[in-house]
């Protein structure tokens, strides 16, 4: 039986979703330890993979179980009581063709960040950002839309064949002291979402230009290929 569930989880608990073999603390290491516990050995798929510190509130993954877990609900909760730092929103069957990563049509990341520094409370789950233009935050942002080969705009040591993405749609939202910016495409590459977030703070901060995000986009020149913090970043809605 093929389940499908909706997952959410604390990234500064994990080394990323993906098992390693160095550790076990991984968000699909952590979660097949748990099925083993009742009873159930399979390997789970994600729709992708977040790096270390990086957070889900909509994470989607499926595995197959025996038919004798036909209790959705009964297995839910007593995933979600052994799981730490990870919590099963949803949970559903469907058809054995149903696939987390290739079935998936649209992902969503959401960063959060503050321009003030963020309390003690706030400061593993939000990126503290100062930002001098926003109107140059989102013009840059909107640069990012359409279809490119995002070659410039991965981390080094991927192993992706294929660097062509198409980003539908970036937003930009500001509620109170809280900034958000959105990102919506068909897929996105190793580090992508946090490098075109930094390239795009550069810009806001007249560190970078436009025309140097043009070049990087269309593989002429590499200006920056830094980092975003993990902490704001949340894989957020999986659209099927």
């Amino acid at each position: 039986m093929r389940i499908k569930a909706v997952i959410a989880y604390n990234g500064n608990k994990f080394k990323g979703f993906q098992k390693q073999s160095s550790t076990g603390k991984t968000v699909a290491g952590t979660l097949e330890k748990a099925l083993v516990s009742l009873g159930i050995e399979c390997q789970i798929t994600s729709s992708g993979r977040t790096d270390a510190g990086v957070h889900a509130t909509g994470q989607v993954i499926h595995f197959d179980i025996p038919d004798f877990w036909d209790d959705l609900s009964k297995l839910k909760n007593h995933l979600n009581g052994k799981l730490d730092g990870i919590y099963i929103k949803y949970i559903s069957k469907v058809n054995n063709n149903f696939h987390a990563r290739f079935s998936a049509k649209r992902r969503t990341y959401r960063y959060i960040f503050k321009s003030t520094t963020p309390s003690i409370f706030e400061e593993d789950f939000i990126s503290h950002i100062p930002i001098q233009n926003i109107s140059k935050l989102e013009e840059a942002l909107q640069c990012f839309v359409g279809e490119h080969d995002f070659g410039y705009f991965l981390k080094t040591g991927s192993n992706t064949k294929n660097s062509v993405r198409h980003i539908y749609r970036t937003y930009y939202i500001c509620r109170g002291d809280y900034h958000f910016i959105y990102f919506e495409a068909n897929g996105f590459l190793r580090a992508q979402v946090r490098m075109m977030i930094d390239f795009a703070v550069r810009i806001a901060n007249y560190e970078l230009a436009i025309a140097q995000l043009q070049e990087q986009l269309t593989l002429k020149v590499t200006h920056n290929q830094r980092l975003a913090s993990p902490q704001g970043l949340y894989l957020s809605r999986v659209i099927y």
